[in-house]
C-alpha cells in the first residue's frame, strides 16, 4: 500500500501558522459583494493564465483574459483550447466542493483529464490511462530527468493512491499537506499521456477547497509556481526519491505566499471595521468609480474636490459628486465641510 514518507519540519509548521492565519482573516473580512466577484474573477484569470503558462502555452495575460471573456485571438488553436479548458475544469471542481463530496475517486480524476485535454488529445486518450511508457526530459538538454511508472502499473497504482487519499487515517491529515502530497503523487505515476501536471494543480485545489482552505475562491497556486517554474520542478523531483519533506516545505510556502497576499488584498479593502457594522450583511453594490473612490479613501484618509481630476480625468465634478451622494446615502461615507475645502471620509 502507497504511504507517504515525509518530515514535518518547522517550516512547514511555520507556512501552515501562516496559512491558517491568513485564512481565517480572509474568511471573516467584510466585503462588498462586488469586490468579491472581482476578487473570484481576478483568481480564476490568474489560475488559467499560469496554470497552462506553465506548461508552455504562448498566450500572453491579456490575450487568455480575453479567450475568457469571448473575444476573438489570434494564436495556436491549441493555446486557446487549453484556456477554455482549463476555466471549465475550475468551475467544475467548484462546483464539486459546493457538493461537498465525501471522496475522490479515480472516475473523478478521470474527468479532470478528460475536461482539460478536450479536444486535445484524441477522444480515446481523454479521461484513460495512459498504455505508452514515456519519460521526462529536460526541455533545454533533453536529458531524461524522470521516468514513470510503466503503463501496466498504472491502473493498481491509482487504485492504491485513490484508496489511500480516502482512508480514515488520512483524513487526520492537515488539508494543506494532503493537497501537496496528492499533487505530488499523481505527478509521480503519470497516469495519462498529456496533461498529468494540470490534473495535479486542479486535484490538490480541489482538496484544498474540500478541506475548507478555499478563502472564498480567491486564490491561485498556479501562479507561484509558474514564478519560477525551475523551482517548481526542481522541487518535485526532489520528492521522486520517496521523501517528500522538501516537496512538503515548497508545497507549503506557495500556499502561505498566496494566502498571504490575498490576506493583504483584502485587508486594504475592508480594514475600517466600521464598515462591516455599515454593511450589516445587506447586498451592496457599488460601480467601478465608487470602488475606486473607497479604495482611495481607505488609502489616503479622505477625498477632498481637488482630487477629483487626478482620480478621473476624463469624468465631471458633477458625475463624481453624483457618485459620492449615493455612496453617503449608502451609509458608507460622510462629508466633512460644507465648502470646495470640505472632506470625504469612511464613516
Amino acid at each position: 500500500m502507497f504511504l507517504p514518507s515525509f518530515t514535518i519540519t518547522n517550516k512547514i509548521l511555520t507556512n501552515i501558522a501562516k496559512i491558517e492565519a491568513a485564512e481565517e482573516i480572509i474568511k471573516n473580512a467584510p466585503l462588498l459583494p462586488l469586490w468579491e466577484k472581482q476578487f473570484k474573477q481576478d483568481a480564476i484569470v490568474r489560475a488559467v493564465y499560469h496554470g497552462t503558462h506553465i506548461e508552455g502555452n504562448l498566450l500572453n495575460k491579456e490575450e487568455a483574459k480575453d479567450v475568457l471573456l469571448g473575444k476573438e485571438v489570434a494564436a495556436r488553436p491549441r493555446d486557446i483550447q487549453e484556456v477554455i479548458n482549463y476555466r471549465k475544469v475550475i468551475e467544475f471542481i467548484d462546483e464539486e466542493a459546493k457538493k461537498k463530496i465525501e471522496k475522490i475517486t479515480e472516475q473523478l480524476i478521470k474527468k479532470l483529464h478528460k475536461i482539460i485535454t478536450d479536444k486535445i488529445l484524441p477522444p480515446e486518450e481523454q479521461g484513460e490511462y495512459r498504455k505508452k511508457q514515456v519519460v521526462i526530459r529536460n526541455s533545454q538538454t533533453g536529458e531524461v530527468t524522470f521516468r514513470p511508472p510503466p503503463p501496466i502499473e498504472v491502473p493498481f497504482l491509482m487504485r492504491e493512491f485513490v484508496y489511500w487519499l480516502n482512508t480514515w487515517d488520512f483524513q487526520k491529515i492537515h488539508p494543506v499537506l494532503k493537497a501537496g502530497i496528492a499533487h505530488h503523487e499523481l505527478v509521480r505515476i503519470h497516469p495519462f499521456l498529456d496533461g498529468n501536471g494540470r490534473v495535479a494543480r486542479i486535484l490538490a485545489t480541489l482538496i484544498l477547497f474540500l478541506g475548507g482552505y478555499d478563502i472564498r475562491r480567491f486564490f491561485s497556486l498556479e501562479e507561484y509556481y509558474d514564478k519560477d517554474a525551475f523551482s517548481y520542478y526542481e522541487n518535485l523531483q526532489k520528492a521522486s526519491s520517496g521523501d517528500l519533506t522538501s516537496w512538503l516545505e515548497y508545497f507549503t510556502l506557495g500556499a502561505a505566499s498566496e494566502f498571504e497576499k490575498i490576506k493583504e488584498k483584502v485587508l486594504k479593502l475592508s480594514k475600517d471595521i466600521k464598515l462591516k457594522q455599515k454593511i450589516g450583511g445587506q447586498q451592496i453594490f457599488l460601480t467601478e468609480r465608487q470602488m475606486k473612490i473607497v479604495e482611495y479613501i481607505q488609502e489616503v484618509g479622505y477625498l477632498q474636490n481637488q482630487a477629483f481630476k487626478t482620480l478621473f480625468p476624463d469624468i465631471s465634478e458633477d458625475t463624481v459628486l453624483r457618485d459620492l451622494k449615493d455612496l453617503i446615502n449608502k451609509g458608507l461615507i460622510k462629508k466633512v465641510g460644507s465648502t470646495k475645502n470640505a472632506r470625504y471620509i469612511i464613516v
